[in-house]
Parts: C-alpha cells; structure tokens; sequence
C-alpha cells in the first residue's frame, strides 16, 4: 500500500468494538445456559475464529449484522470436531484450550505461524499440568482433561494464559482452585476478564495480583451485552493529531472498560492538550510534548504507536518493561525498531524495550510483520514523514480496527 503524507484536521473518530471484550462474551456465552445475545461485536477475522471454537464445543450460534445470539451449552461442553484452529488469535488458542480441559475427550488445538513459533503458551501448559491434563509441549497441543481443582504455580508476564485459567477453573468439576503467580504483568487485562466474573456473579478470591482463588462447578444464565468502543484503538488517531498538531475527537464513553485506558494520563504528563469528555476525548491543538520514561506494561499494545510518538519529541523516550511485546503477533520490538530506522529514526533496542530520540522520519518501503498493531502504526508514521511510504501487507489492520483505512481517508 503506498501512502502519501497529508494532514488531516478535525477528524471525528468512532472506535471499533473492543476485541478483547467480544472474545470474552463470547467465551462466557459457551459456558452459560440458554440464549445470550452480544450487541456491537467486532467483525474482525478474530471474532469468526472464536465463533468456529465455540460451535466446536457445543454452542449454537446465530450472526446477524448488529448481534450475535449465542445458545450455550451450561456449562457441558462438547467435542464436535477433533481439532480447532486458533489461527492468529492468542486469545482463542489459549481461553479454548483451558476449555478443551474440561473434557475427558483429547481434541487438539493448532494456530498460525505466530500462534506455533512467537507466542508465550508455556505458562498455560504448566498450569494445565498441575491440574492433572494430559498434554503435550508444542502447537499443535492435544489436550485430554478432565482438569482436577489443585493449586497452581505460574507466571503471569502475558495474562491470558492467567484468565484462561481463571476462567476455566471455575467450570471444573470438584472444590476450589488456588492459582498462585509471579512476576503478574499486564494487569488491566486481568482486571478486564474478572469484570465479567463480577457482571455474571462469579465467585473468585483474589490478592493483589499474586494470589486467586476459583471455585468449581460455577453456573451462568445467558445474558445480554453490548461491547463497548475498543482503547485500544484510539490511539491511532490521538497520536497522529499530537505530531501532526491537528485537532481531533474521539468518540468513547470515558467511563467503559479498557485495558489501555491508563495511557490516556500518561500522554497528558507529556502535555498534551487532552480535554476528556463523558463522552468523547478531544485533542486540541498546541500541544508541546515532552519525553517521557513509560512502563509500558500496562498498556503493551500500545508500543508500536509509542515508538512513532517518540520520534516527535525533543529528548529521549524511553519505553521499557515490555519484554512481552516481543511474544506477540509479531516481535514488536524489533519489528518497530528494524522499521521505523528504515525511515531514519534515531531508535536503539533494548532488551525490554525501546530508547527513541527526535527523528526526521523520511519515507521507505515497509514490511508490516502481519501485525495490526505494527501496521497501523507504520501507516501513522508514514502520514508523518517527507516523502511518500510502501508498506507490504496490510490486511491485518481487519483484526482490530476494520475501518481504519476509511478513517484515515486511504
């Protein structure tokens, strides 16, 4: 895709739906008894995988434009097809494979090239083993339960494998689970799951982040939800206004759920001239950045679009403990680091992490690494430059932001 630098002012945003909140309602809709509808999902290849695992496991369900309706399957899962693909979804292949180990039947779970060789799943399989499953150490997994509530020692640096567990605990069969964790990271995302425990009475125990305490045999009714607008996403466009000194609104509900919210008070300790709205963020223009050290852990999705950010300031940005970020659909550290020097960024690699000084960033020809989040980020960036951009590979962008292009008037 060639991309020409422009400038364009006042843009009115609507987000996508949350990926991570459709995936789990979606989850949870398995799992209870009788119908539950999903209003605003994201249609996003994602969202289809999940769809196909969940019929897998015995659930009936209907897609219509603005809804899905889910029949579950209360809790007694079923196995209807020896093995799922997760394809590119993380979430998927680890929230479906906790579940497959519920079941006394083996069925195999497999994945794209990012799922078998980039993803962190050691944690999720150790756990499983401490729950008394059968399975093996490499994608494709095969999987035979059914899990036996026990305690759980695991690591919490990528929190999916945490919730999968969560989650699937609390449908076993038997007493409690103790789940004991170390080095806990990504804890917005923790909270996010636990939120639907709380929205469908779940009962769970917890410390900190250290320490949770599920408790079998759990039932839900079906229930009804409408996805909230994905933080995530929103930082696309916030960026581009920031380096380009353009105005701009976002359209969110300030008040909803979302992993990344956080970084909203960050960019303003940097000054930027953000106004929040009850409903709606406004970026005015004006604003003078300045650098910043960012913990970027909270809010690790974001460090592609970070990196860009920090391209536009004077002094030295600096993102750390983001050691995670390389396990995800692509080795995003260096994938913005190899990219962003491409197009003459003053950026060294760390090893958790990224140091960024103001650049002059010049068009190149790009590789999106088959990552949404590298290529939109890619795509801000090239916005910004001197000199029209190329960038290979742009169809991830549909996994979490279907409408970007559109937004961005490409």
């Amino acid at each position: 895709m060639k991309i020409i630098p422009k400038k364009i002012d006042n843009l009115n945003i609507y987000p996508p739906p949350s990926k991570s909140q459709t995936l789990r309602a979606l989850t949870f809709a398995l799992l209870a008894k009788g119908k539950s509808i999903i209003y605003n999902y994201l249609n996003s290849p994602d969202t289809y995988t999940m769809i196909k695992a969940i019929r897998s496991l015995g659930a009936n369900v209907k897609i219509f434009k603005k809804k899905i309706e889910v029949i579950g399957t209360d809790g007694y899962l079923t196995s209807k097809s020896k093995i799922i693909d997760s394809e590119n979804s993380g979430i998927v292949f680890r929230f479906i494979s906790a579940l497959i180990a519920l079941l006394d039947t083996p069925i195999s779970i497999t994945g794209d090239l990012s799922i078998k060789k980039n993803r962190v799943i050691s944690p999720l399989i150790k756990g499983l083993k401490q729950l008394k499953v059968s399975i093996n150490k490499t994608v494709p997994l095969t999987i035979k339960g059914p899990m036996i509530p026990n305690k759980i020692y695991i690591s919490g640096k990528d929190s999916q494998p945490i919730s999968a567990l969560l989650i699937a605990t609390s449908f076993s069969k038997g007493k409690e689970t103790e789940i004991f964790v170390k080095n806990s990271g990504e804890k917005p995302w923790i909270d996010l799951t636990l939120s639907w425990f709380n929205f469908l009475n779940i009962k769970y125990e917890k410390k900190e982040y250290f320490y949770y305490k599920t408790f079998s045999n759990t039932k839900i009714n079906g229930f009804e939800k409408i996805i909230e607008s994905d933080f995530s996403s929103i930082y696309y466009p916030i960026i581009y206004a920031l380096i380009n000194n353009l105005n701009a609104t976002i359209n969110i509900d300030f008040s909803s759920l979302g992993g990344d919210k956080k970084l909203i008070s960050i960019l303003q300790e940097m000054n930027a001239n953000i106004d929040i709205k009850k409903d709606k963020i406004l970026i005015r223009k004006g604003s003078k950045l300045k650098n910043k050290k960012i913990d970027v852990n909270d809010f690790i999705d974001a460090l592609p679009i970070l990196s860009v950010l920090g391209c536009f300031i004077d002094g030295e940005t600096i993102l750390y403990n983001a050691a995670i970020a390389k396990k995800k659909e692509s080795n995003r550290i260096n994938a913005m680091y190899t990219e962003l020097k491409k197009m003459g960024a003053n950026i060294k690699k760390k090893k958790d992490g990224l140091i960024i000084k103001k650049s002059f960033l010049k068009g190149a020809h790009l590789y999106s690494h088959k990552d949404h989040r590298i290529t939109m980020s890619l795509i801000i960036a090239a916005l910004s430059a001197k000199k029209d951009s190329f960038i290979e590979n742009t169809s991830s962008i549909k996994k979490s932001y279907p409408h970007f292009l559109k937004d961005f008037n490409l």
